[in-house]
């Protein structure tokens, strides 16, 4: 797909040009400890996972303690830039821009061990690998992200991604570009029934069923299509977003394009050969709808082997779901040795890579302080962020945090949360990328 035609900048936009499209927006954004001074110790760091919250932490404790071990466990070599797999399914990026190397963002010193985590065993302080060797810790950071539950969507596998209709942003690299495709495909038909799904459960970057809604939409009208095509969203939830005035605009909008929306229904089953998909609702009656595409989001929780140890949530909202933290110190209830960071964790809101960045400077922090024996004064505020593109060309960067109602928490004062932009986009597509990888180095 050929870049996009941007209109010239208007006087907001020329700040947003001003940071470069470089590092500028990094330079935006707080250096919180990165300058700390170090503590000497020799305490057993094990970080599980190296995604956006396992390679903040490893660069941070490695510059913040000396003398510590600090080991991470991650099987995988390449590193994947996570937002940037919208755009990929969408036609708007080239798969090759979402990959790095972990081993460019691991800092010297810390191990890394290529295995899977399988275990955990909390009272022993002790991580099982796949290959059936331990590994001891003194500090656990438990960064391991979350697990894409397709098994409990009947008839559902990720393999299936690409084939009879079926899109998946959520399934891989890969998968996002064969999302691409099936789009391409029913486009290509001229007309047909689309379905947006999200599911019952939390979901990371919870903005990306509707980005790929909106992107979808954006190139149907494109081909002035529009009349030939239908249009539907099925949530498992009764709103649309977490932040009541997004929640609110979303609905609206939605009804403007004639996207209908079915609220409390969720993806229980898909027969790909016959392009049906089934829908439960919370008293258990059933739908089941033709298609010609579907964008499936399948059920998610912590991996299993989170969820089988000690470590997950016994009560409340995360029961067995999420890892039991406190929101606010990123600590474990249970077990003050460890520590969460990132879609894992039990938490209201969070699960985005903004998230991870607010929450590693708390992480490090406090991590600091446990080992000192000192009270954990850093928290969380819950702050996340989503640039929720509603066009291709066109976004808001929706900033918000846990409490007042989830209020706006803007970051950038020439950018309002409340209107969409061809600046938020410009944000999503050209600076949000290098301040990542920042944030992966522990700079901001």
């Amino acid at each position: 797909m050929s870049r996009l035609q941007l209109p010239p900048p208007s006087p907001g936009r020329r700040q947003l040009l001003k940071l470069g499209l470089g590092a500028g927006a990094a330079s935006l954004l707080p250096l919180s400890s990165v300058f700390a001074n170090t503590i000497s110790t020799r305490a057993r760091i094990v970080i599980l996972g190296s995604g956006a919250a396992g390679l903040s932490m490893a660069n941070r404790l490695s510059r913040r303690l000396s003398g510590a071990t600090i080991t991470v466990v991650e099987p995988s070599d390449l590193h994947n830039y996570q937002p940037g797999w919208t755009l990929v399914a969408s036609g708007v990026w080239e798969a090759e821009r979402t990959l790095k190397p972990n081993a460019q963002f691991l800092p010297t010193g810390v191990d890394w061990v290529k295995g899977q985590a399988a275990g955990i065993n909390a009272d022993l302080r002790r991580i099982t690998l796949a290959d059936s060797s331990t590994l001891e810790y003194d500090v656990l950071v438990v960064a391991t992200g979350l697990q894409l539950n397709y098994q409990l969507i009947d008839g559902m596998s990720p393999k299936l991604v690409g084939r009879n209709g079926i899109g998946c942003v959520y399934a891989s690299l890969d998968a996002a570009g064969r999302t691409r495709k099936a789009i391409d495909t029913w486009l290509a038909q001229g007309g047909g029934q689309g379905i947006f799904t999200s599911p019952q459960t939390a979901i990371k970057c919870a903005g990306a069923p509707i980005k790929m809604t909106f992107t979808t939409l954006s190139r149907i009208k494109a081909e002035s299509t529009r009349e030939r095509f239908d249009l539907d969203y099925f949530t498992g939830g009764g709103g649309m977003f977490s932040q009541p005035w997004i929640n609110d605009f979303l609905k609206q909008r939605f009804d403007q394009e004639n996207i209908t929306r079915h609220h409390l229904q969720h993806l229980t089953a898909i027969d790909a050969g016959a392009k049906k998909a089934e829908f439960t609702s919370p008293n258990g009656d059933t739908e089941v709808r033709d298609y010609d595409f579907i964008h499936v989001v399948p059920p998610m929780s912590a991996p299993d082997f989170v969820k089988d140890s000690d470590l997950i949530a016994q009560e409340g909202a995360f029961k067995g779901e999420w890892l039991d933290t406190d929101i606010h110190t990123l600590q474990h209830n249970r077990y003050p040795e460890v520590f969460g960071i990132g879609d894992v964790i039990g938490a209201p809101i969070n699960k985005t890579a903004a998230s991870v960045k607010a929450q590693a400077p708390v992480v490090e922090a406090n991590i600091v302080a446990y080992l000192q024996e000192k009270p954990l004064n850093a928290r969380h505020n819950g702050y996340t962020s989503c640039p929720l593109i509603t066009d291709i060309g066109k976004a808001m960067l929706v900033e918000f945090g846990y409490d007042n109602n989830m209020e706006f928490l803007p970051s950038f004062s020439f950018i309002d949360p409340k209107e969409e932009s061809w600046s938020a986009w410009v944000l999503k597509d050209y600076l949000l990328q290098p301040a990542y990888y920042a944030m992966l180095e522990g700079r901001v």
